[in-house]
């Protein structure tokens, strides 16, 4: 199989189930955003040595790949996919409240940064928040499973968890924001 394919030169790709839609189309602005904070995590990944840490964004990262894949068909494809449900989130809503029982109180408002690990998972939060503006507003003109959305609030919740977990256990400490 070859890397390139030469039938997006005329500036539109395939969605799965074979449809042909221009590049900027919303749909495209939503997983392409999904697969950039994919690569995102990846880089934090490479900043991070705690195991227990890297297993939980390499088990986002497959995750990402599977709504990337809800984001890429349309709800009348012919092609058959195992539709994203509400377990994922609920998953993420657990390591959530695990992290958090780890970390002080948080009593007031934080400035994004620490070690470069925390820094780049604090990046990530904003992304996956654009990820999720993006797929918002998709779902006004195609239909998307609700628990899409939902996973990628509570992902960003769990990455700002996860960014100050890091910078706990790297030593750096966290900046108050002061007006």
């Amino acid at each position: 199989m070859k890397i390139y394919t030469k039938t997006g030169d005329k500036g539109t790709t395939s969605l799965l189930g074979g449809e042909r839609v221009f590049k900027d189309d919303q749909r495209l602005n939503a997983y392409g955003t999904v697969d950039e904070l994919n690569s995102l995590l990846g880089l934090a990944a490479a900043e991070i040595e705690n195991p227990e840490l890297l297993e939980v964004l390499r088990s986002i990262q497959a995750e990402l790949f599977e709504v990337g894949v809800e984001l890429a068909t349309p709800a009348d494809s012919k092609v058959k996919i195992d539709r994203f449900d509400t377990a994922k989130a609920e998953r993420l809503e657990s390591l959530i409240d695990k992290f958090e029982e780890r970390l002080p109180v948080l009593k007031n408002f934080i400035l994004p940064g620490g070690s470069r690990a925390g820094a780049l998972l604090h990046y990530a939060r904003t992304v996956c928040r654009r990820a999720e503006r993006e797929t918002a507003a998709l779902m006004k003109t195609v239909e998307i499973k609700n628990p899409v959305l939902v996973y990628l609030n509570r992902l960003s919740d769990l990455l700002f968890v996860l960014a100050r977990y890091c910078n706990k256990i790297d030593g750096a400490p966290e900046i108050i924001w002061k007006k």
